[in-house]
This record gives C-alpha cells, sequence and structure tokens, in this order.
C-alpha cells in the first residue's frame, strides 16, 4: 500500500477540521441560515456545471430514487449543517471537533437499532467507553454537574447534529443507491437548498458581508466538494476500514487549529474527555467480533 494514498483522506479530514473552524469564525460575521443556505447553494452550481448533463441523462433511473435522496439532503445538508452552525454560537471549536469524533459510534448504534444489525464487542464496550468521556468533558470534568444542569445548548445541538450525519450515513449505505457518488451527491444538495432557501428567508437574515464572503467560499469549495473528492479517492486507494480510521484525526486538527488561530485553551477535561471517547471510537472500529457467538450467522 502506497504511503501517499493516505495523503487524500488525510487532507480531507484537515479541510473538514478548518470548516469546523470557519463555522466558529462565522459566529457574529454571517447568520447560520445564510451561511448553510449559500454554501450549498454554491456547491450545488458547481457541481451542476461538471454533472448535470450526466445527471440528466440518468433521470429514469433517478426517478424512483428522489424520495431516499430528499431524505439523505435532509439529514446530511440541512439538519447537519444548521445545526452545527447553530452549535457553533454556543460552544468551542474544540467541543465541536470531539463530537463530531462520535459519528462512527453513532452510526454503529443506529444500525443495530434501526437496522437490526448484530452488536458487536467493540460497539458496547467502546460504545461506553466513549458515554463516559463524552460525560467528562460535557460537563468539564465534574459529572454530577452534567447531571443536575444538562449538557450545554450548543453541546446538545452539536451532538443531535452528528447523530443527523451519522443516519445519514448509515442510510446511505443501507440504500445502495445505483447512482455513481457525484450525481448522488449533486441530487442531494440541490434537495437541500430549497429547504435551506425556505429556511434562510424565513429567519430574515442580513446578506452576506465581504468579511462573511471567504467563509462561504471555504464552507462552499473545498469542504463541500474538494473534501468528498479527496476522501473518496482515499476509499477506493485503501478501503473503508483504512479509511475511516483516519476520522479520528478530526478532533486532533480541530483542537490544534483552534488553539492556533482562535486562542482557544486545551483543558484537561478536554484532553481526559476527548481522549477516552476518542478511545471508545477507536474500540468500535477495531472490535468487530459479535456480541454473541451465532449472531452472525
Amino acid at each position: 500500500m502506497q504511503a501517499r494514498h493516505y495523503l487524500f483522506p488525510v487532507f480531507a479530514v484537515l479541510i473538514w477540521a478548518i470548516n469546523t473552524i470557519v463555522s466558529k469564525m462565522a459566529v457574529g460575521v454571517i447568520d447560520p441560515a445564510a451561511i448553510a443556505f449559500y454554501r450549498w447553494l454554491l456547491a450545488g452550481m458547481l457541481l451542476a456545471l461538471v454533472f448535470g448533463r450526466a445527471v440528466w441523462k440518468q433521470r429514469a433511473v433517478v426517478k424512483p430514487y428522489l424520495g431516499k435522496l430528499f431524505v439523505l439532503g435532509m439529514l446530511g445538508m440541512v439538519m447537519y449543517q444548521c445545526l452545527a452552525y447553530i452549535a457553533a454560537q454556543t460552544t468551542t471549536a474544540t467541543n465541536m471537533g470531539i463530537l463530531a469524533s462520535m459519528m462512527p459510534l453513532l452510526a454503529v448504534a443506529l444500525s443495530v437499532l434501526l437496522l437490526g444489525e448484530a452488536p458487536t464487542v467493540g460497539g458496547v464496550f467502546g460504545g461506553l467507553v466513549s458515554l463516559l468521556g463524552l460525560g467528562y468533558l460535557l460537563s468539564h470534568g465534574d459529572p454530577t454537574a452534567l447531571i443536575a444542569h444538562g449538557a450545554a445548548v450548543g453541546d446538545a445541538l452539536m451532538l443531535l447534529a452528528c447523530l443527523s450525519y451519522a443516519g445519514y450515513g448509515v442510510l446511505l449505505k443501507r440504500w445502495m443507491i445505483p447512482l455513481n457518488n457525484w450525481h448522488s451527491l449533486l441530487i442531494q444538495v440541490w434537495c437541500a437548498v430549497p429547504v435551506l432557501c425556505v429556511y434562510y428567508l424565513s429567519q430574515s437574515a442580513p446578506p452576506v458581508t465581504g468579511a462573511g464572503l471567504p467563509l462561504v467560499l471555504f464552507a462552499g469549495i473545498p469542504a463541500s466538494i474538494l473534501a468528498p473528492f479527496l476522501w473518496m479517492h482515499g476509499l477506493a486507494k485503501l478501503g473503508p476500514s483504512r479509511a475511516t480510521t483516519l476520522m479520528n484525526l478530526l478532533p486532533v486538527f480541530t483542537v490544534i487549529i483552534a488553539m492556533l488561530f482562535l486562542g482557544e485553551t486545551l483543558h484537561s477535561y478536554d484532553v481526559i474527555g476527548g481522549g477516552v471517547t476518542l478511545l471508545g471510537v477507536v474500540l468500535v472500529q477495531t472490535l468487530k467480533r459479535p456480541l454473541r457467538r451465532g449472531a452472525s450467522a
């Protein structure tokens, strides 16, 4: 396996980490509804220029799957992005990055609950470890405070956003829509854009300013188009198992960039809680043996 193939998914993860910082930088500069709408409008227009004609030629194939593609667009482009941008108003980029690392665990849990997949040793024990770490992180090192007062609003919204995106991944794998990744992404985006437009108009959000434009451009091009291209190339060359493991770099990159460019402070509860959470995710990804013998039969 050539080492250079690892660079593609690693750079994709780096771009997504930077985009988490962009979400935080957007606070007070551009309304969450505005950046969510303009980001995907821009990405949708660029994707349509490249793939629009090919998708139109496949419209007979696409039509039976429009309902499923709409659901995917709502989960991946509307709910996840809007909740993440709103969450950034009241939580740190560090917390957002650590919470995003929970997505593989949430996907495993949804697969067991909704699709009837057999629970694995890693899914159960790794899940418990991650929940302990998450509780320590969200309580700032005082779990009794979390029980008494609950999680901060921003953290709760980010966790809900991650659950939405985990559902997106589970359904994408389950439905196996017979379109290539780019054509599927294009249709999902254009299912989402009208909904995001309605949301944007309903919020009476101010127009994008010169300060907000670079944030929209980064979210719309590198984060929405370049990173998926790099990630899909990595999947093709490395396989899902190796590539998915590299997603564990997301909180690491996010924390480092947040400290360097946002001046966020890394507390002991971030290190302990985030480290334990990430350990649980690694257990989920590596311990694939079914919890009960015969469960995979």
